[in-house]
């Protein structure tokens, strides 16, 4: 016979979701239909020096085959937290 574990409940193997896939893909077409949410998070995102991908239209010769393109918002909004100044002639 085997030796009983010592523990007071059993612990989940962690093989089945605990929130169902109706309410996950609610939450989610909830979260993207509204652009200015999801636009403040990868401002947040970028800000804390994340790597955040944007949506942008393309503008490149294939435009008709892939209207948006993903690109670097490091590349669009520059790197955060660098400072700039402005130069006066003189």
């Amino acid at each position: 016979m085997g030796k009983k574990k010592s523990r007071t409940s059993q612990t989940s193997k962690g093989e089945r979701r605990n929130v169902s896939k109706d309410t996950c893909k609610a939450a989610r077409r909830e979260y993207m239909s509204s652009p200015l949410l999801r636009m403040n998070n990868q401002i947040k995102a970028w800000a804390a020096g994340k790597k955040v991908m944007l949506t942008v239209p393309n503008k490149g010769g294939d435009a008709g085959k892939m209207p948006f393109v993903r690109v670097n918002a490091r590349d669009v909004w520059g790197v955060p937290g660098k400072g700039f100044t402005i130069k006066t002639q003189g």
